[in-house]
């Protein structure tokens, strides 16, 4: 059975709307990269007030700094979504759509490499407690558990609407996928292991990279086995 495909003027309209959030992610991703780079004082303040408060509060709250180790190490940890995206790249093979799994796999690997390639680059520093709730390594921006659950959600919800998920399927996955990209850097933030704005610089690369990975591969390889339903 075939999905049916979207027409003419829908798939200008879909290519449009992925290209727009694609350069506009990437504008606001790197105009946030700019500022931490340089330090930019207000930004620089807001992250250090959000910190603390969030600081404050996480120091008397051990129960709920329980909750939320268990949530970023484990629902939500950046190995946890390479593992369903790995789960997903198999499946894809198996079921021959080949370039559409080399395609996701590829992509997972080039937020790793990016992720890791401006961590290096920038250089910040974590933040540092006398009473730190919680320890992370590396440097700080971007955050990688954010840019992570965003490329993830969003590669794995691609592939969710191309199978031809029905309405309630697909509502129960968008609203996963925004509880898990929204909870997991707001974790971070609670734990103390991240600025705000590496958070936020996360989100908006990843949303950034996978945008223009999906527009990449509608445009190269527009049709193929992944179009149909299994």
């Amino acid at each position: 059975m075939h999905i049916p495909l979207l027409s003419p003027v829908g798939r200008v309209r879909a290519v449009s709307r992925l290209s727009r959030t694609g350069t506009v992610c990437a504008v606001l991703g790197g105009a946030v990269t700019a500022l931490v780079v340089a330090r930019w004082r207000p930004l620089v303040n807001l992250d250090e007030r959000i910190a603390e408060a969030l600081h404050r509060r996480a120091v008397t709250e051990p129960g709920l700094v329980h909750v939320n180790r268990l949530l970023t190490d484990w629902l939500w940890d950046p190995w946890t979504f390479r593992a369903l995206i790995a789960v997903a790249v198999v499946t894809l093979w198996w079921r021959g759509a080949r370039p559409l799994a080399v395609w996701v796999a590829g992509t997972t690997l080039l937020s790793a490499l990016v992720q890791q390639g401006v961590k290096a680059a920038v250089g910040r520093d974590r933040p540092q407690w006398t009473d730190p709730v919680d320890s992370a390594h590396y440097a700080a921006y971007p955050s990688g558990h954010a840019m992570t659950a965003t490329v993830s959600c969003g590669l794995l919800l691609w592939l969710l609407h191309r199978s031809g998920a029905g309405p309630g399927p697909w509502r129960a996955a968008v609203g996963a996928a925004a509880v898990s990209v929204l909870g997991v850097g707001l974790t971070r933030l609670y734990l103390g292991v991240h600025w705000p704005s590496d958070v936020l610089g996360g989100w908006l690369l990843g949303a950034a990279l996978t945008a223009f990975a999906i527009r990449g591969y509608d445009r190269w390889c527009p049709a193929g086995p992944a179009r149909r339903r299994p």
